[in-house]
């Protein structure tokens, strides 16, 4: 068999373990509330870890990949909708390569 098989089962067994286990050895209501708070912000925290640094490959230069991001951290802060939060983020972006480049 070839290593790369062999590789993608151990994969495969780990990441059905990581899976199965929580549901298995955990039968109760969580109560404690540190637990429970940590895990509702999870997905929060992995989607911004994914998305953060193709945020800062995605443009022609960094400082206007960050000049977007500040514009959308602060626009979806003060409740805009999310089409406008990626029009303006998409603006600063351009606005900042323009005069950049």
């Amino acid at each position: 068999m070839n290593n790369v098989y062999v590789y993608i089962l151990v994969m495969a067994a780990v990441t059905y373990l990581i899976r199965v286990l929580p549901l298995t050895l955990v039968r109760k209501e969580m109560t404690n509330e540190y637990i429970r708070s940590f895990l509702f912000y999870v997905p929060y925290v992995t989607l911004a870890v994914m998305i953060f640094p193709a945020i800062l490959d995605a443009t022609a230069t960094p400082w206007s990949a960050l000049a977007g991001f500040a514009v959308a951290i602060l626009f979806a802060y003060r409740g805009a909708s999310l089409i406008s939060v990626s029009l303006l983020a998409c603006l600063a972006v351009f606005v900042v390569e323009m005069v950049l480049l």
